[in-house]
């Protein structure tokens, strides 16, 4: 059931089981597992079934580090979270992923990838993505063209990998239908939680604090709390809910905030293929970006190339995953960059400040960079490709003074901004620079392509094309212990028996793989933990959420004390 909170009786108060803030790709996936654990479940989500100005305000806030957008165009505050904004890349972690690594300071998760495999499994459903598969070789022999092959890579050096492409899943369409028929889940739009508020000792959470930017106030009681808003607005929730302990929820250690990660973005080099490997299509981002003609089984792929793990240990680099991109006629001009707008205004893609009119004219202004681009991206012919350069992400380092912190100015909500320092230190550079130059080593070396490197990074200032890839991780990193990490390893903060969270956030390290496959199989997981939690508990899990009329201060807090604090003492510390 969806329920406007704009339009909810004043002050008054939710009683449920469960109560999660934010419905993207954590929170819709929680929520629907508990509905078919039979669990009572409330779902806050600041925005509607669109996007609106106002909502979208919310997520702004300073940029002090590294040039990075972190707010308008990269993230959701709407139904569905950045699945609405979403390429659809798909691939689990790699194992060494998850271990911890000499050459890495802070680097390790606190299980490994056996953890997560059949939660990963059961996520080719929720992403809809197609077998649980990922071997290169029986992906080329599916789809059987000749212009789809392998590269024949013969240095020992570099591997390629299969990503799998959702369509992409956007959950505030694809699930609304379900959403909307479960009568045990109860979703608020326009909720936008203001505070988390806690016992005296902030050992359990009692309640949570909800605004409309109409002014409507309503608080939600819980047994569970779970904070799924995204890795910026998790930590932001909890540095702002400072109530009861001046540095904010689970912050007693200085961590809530600190290793903020996204995937760094470069490109480099001038690829040359010998005349057979000219017009493969299944490295190429320009090519098997959700192609047809890269597809079997029903499911887009695509194929990156990544150093091989005992390179990266040999050499001490990071993960990551690189591929050719091929540079279209007309490529970068104003009249190319305008017809990129105006498609992913077709798409119903979050552009905020978007003017069609005035691409319109700019398109009108440059035909023959227009038209050549446009025709180029539709009917990819060779001979109007100007080049061909290789993309890469890289791993980012867990670094402690990369961070989200809180500003002086506030939101309408009265809410602090978020300050956000994006830092990438020298390993970073030298994992770019080293793979480039092995993969270029490599392709010469087996006959594929002769490739010019652009000049390297480290200990030069990071190039002007350097950027993110939207990927908000780390802020509140998973450790079994307290002084290392804000989450134990499942996903409950650290001293608060009751508030748990979901999200990228969580990631202690990162990999070089897209989030969203994992932030989906960690919600599967949480719910699994969750429901086996509350049978436990014998606590009543069938009670349905329901809005109730406000209650006296002192009732409210009874309430709110006597819920969490039983299932607080069976938690392990």
């Amino acid at each position: 059931m969806f329920i406007d909170t704009r339009k909810v009786e004043q002050d008054s108060i939710v009683r449920t089981t469960v109560c999660i803030i934010g419905a993207g790709v954590a929170g819709i996936t929680l929520a629907l597992e508990l509905q078919r654990a039979g669990i009572a479940t409330c779902l806050l989500e600041s925005g509607g079934f669109k996007p609106d100005d106002e909502t979208r305000d919310l997520y702004r806030g300073e940029n002090v580090g590294l040039p990075y957008t972190f707010a308008d165009g990269s993230r959701s505050r709407y139904l569905g979270g950045s699945s609405n904004c979403w390429g659809g890349w798909c691939r689990p972690l790699d194992p060494w992923d998850l271990e911890r690594r000499d050459w890495v300071p802070n680097s390790g998760w606190p299980f490994g990838l056996d953890t997560l495999t059949p939660y990963y499994q059961r996520t080719h459903d929720v992403l809809k993505l197609g077998p649980d598969n990922f071997d290169p070789a029986w992906w080329e022999a599916a789809i059987g063209r000749a212009d789809v092959r392998r590269l024949p890579l013969t240095g020992g050096k570099i591997r390629d990998t299969i990503s799998q492409f959702s369509p992409p899943a956007r959950f505030g369409k694809l699930y609304r239908e379900a959403l909307s028929q479960a009568h045990r889940v109860r979703v608020y739009l326009y909720a936008n939680v203001v505070s988390i508020d806690t016992n005296p000792d902030a050992t359990a959470v009692t309640q949570v604090s909800v605004r409309t930017l109409n002014g409507r106030s309503m608080k939600v009681a819980a047994q569970v709390f779970v904070l799924a808003a995204g890795g910026i607005e998790n930590a932001r929730l909890l540095l702002a809910s400072s109530h009861t302990q001046s540095v904010g929820l689970g912050n007693g250690n200085d961590l809530v905030g600190r290793y903020f990660m996204d995937h760094p973005r470069l490109m480099s080099g001038d690829v040359r293929f010998r005349p057979q490997w000219a017009r493969n299509k299944l490295y190429d981002i320009k090519y098997h970006y959700q192609n047809a003609a890269v597809s079997a089984h029903g499911q887009h792929i695509s194929s990156q190339f990544a150093l091989r793990p005992e390179v990266l240990q040999r050499e001490g680099l990071l993960n990551s995953r690189v591929w050719f991109y091929s540079m279209f006629y007309g490529e970068g001009s104003a009249g190319a960059e305008a017809l990129i707008r105006a498609k992913q205004a077709l798409l119903k893609k979050d552009q905020p400040g978007y003017r069609p009119a005035s691409d319109l004219l700019t398109m009108l202004r440059h035909p023959v960079d227009t038209v050549g681009f446009g025709l180029t991206r539709l009917l990819q012919p060779r001979s109007l490709i100007s080049g061909v350069r290789m993309q890469a992400i890289v791993e980012a380092e867990p670094d402690p003074e990369s961070r989200v912190t809180l500003s002086d100015q506030r939101d309408a909500l009265g809410i602090p901004r978020v300050r956000v320092s994006w830092k990438l230190g020298s390993l970073v550079q030298r994992t770019f620079d080293r793979t480039f130059a092995l993969l270029a080593e490599e392709l010469a070396q087996s006959g594929v392509a002769d490739v010019t490197l652009d000049p390297p990074v480290e200990g030069s200032a990071w190039p002007a094309q350097l950027e993110g890839t939207w990927h908000h991780m780390g802020t509140t990193r998973m450790h079994v212990s307290p002084r290392q990490g804000v989450v134990d390893p499942d996903c409950r903060v650290h001293g608060i028996g009751n508030l748990y969270i979901g999200g990228s956030s969580v990631f202690p390290t990162v990999g070089a793989n897209f989030p969203t496959i994992t932030i989906a199989a960690l919600a599967l997981r949480l719910a699994d933990h969750l429901a086996a939690r509350l049978a436990t508990a014998g606590d009543g899990a069938g009670r349905t959420a329901a809005p109730v009329r406000a209650a006296e201060p002192q009732e409210a807090q009874v309430l709110a004390f006597s819920i969490p604090a039983a299932a607080a003492a069976r938690s392990p510390a």
